[in-house]
């Protein structure tokens, strides 16, 4: 099998990512990093295909993921890494079952995107702030990264299978999710937040990749991304912080009537 230099990259680049993650400590930090699309950026050039209706359906693949991880460790008691590995094989599976079958016109690629848009938002306004724990990993740096490496290498032999939906894959994600396994709600609550700008970067790129090309597009996508990214994580980490005082002064209040 042949790799490309793109494939290179991003089979070196993103587990530096994911290991950088999982050394933070606070959640909220990990949550903001995990959110920098760079697996997306370097997954589109090693796919060398036009954004399509795919990579917007692939944002709610993305969230269904993070839920489910949270979902099977926290509700039902499945260990941490069979609750990755079954989330992961279940958009993988999703994925290459709807590859075949995704138009990849024009007014597709646009009700694909509103309706992930909308998804997102009511998702954004609608998840909660909890106070969860920081964790920092103990794994050492040599387990970690082939980890992750042997994940994302695995991913670029079956990209064929995959097209569009690669790109929105939790890469960073899986390996995130074990470190983040005592604060994956806000985790969870970060992906609305990175969905909605992420929204438009693909609508971006579908509009500018034609007539500036793929690299120039990618540029201009991220200045849009980070312009709608900057200013949502602002927002809830003001609401969050609202949220924590108030929970604090009750708590407060709560021990000195006992």
């Amino acid at each position: 099998m042949h790799f490309s230099v793109w494939d290179i990259l991003l089979i070196t680049l993103v587990p530096a990512q994911a290991t950088l993650v999982a050394y933070l400590y606070q959640p909220k930090w990990k949550a903001f990093l995990l959110s920098l699309p760079i697996p997306f950026t370097l997954a589109v050039l090693a796919l060398g295909r036009p954004v399509d209706a795919t990579n917007a359906l692939a944002l709610l693949l993305m969230v269904g993921f993070t839920h489910a991880v949270r979902l099977l460790y926290t509700r039902t008691g499945v260990p941490i890494i069979p609750a990755i590995v079954v989330s992961a094989l279940v958009y993988c599976g999703a994925g290459a079952m709807l590859l075949p079958v995704i138009p990849t016109d024009g007014g597709t690629f646009w009700a694909a995107a509103i309706g992930a848009f909308a998804v997102s938002a009511v998702l954004y306004r609608l998840t909660p702030y909890r106070a969860e724990p920081g964790h920092r990993t103990p794994l050492p740096v040599w387990i970690k990264y082939p980890a992750i490496f042997a994940v994302i290498l695995f991913l670029v032999c079956i990209k064929s299978w995959l097209g569009g939906f690669l790109t929105m894959f939790p890469m960073v994600g899986t390996i995130s999710a074990y470190e983040a396994r005592h604060s994956l709600w806000t985790i969870c609550r970060q992906m609305p937040v990175f969905s909605m700008p992420m929204i438009l970067m693909l609508a971006t790129l579908r509009l500018a990749q034609p007539e500036l090309g793929i690299g120039p597009a990618i540029i201009l996508g991220w200045i849009v991304f980070v312009t709608g990214l900057l200013p949502l994580t602002w927002r809830m980490w003001r609401n969050d912080a609202r949220s924590s005082g108030a929970v604090a002064l009750t708590e407060t209040g709560h021990a000195r009537a006992i």
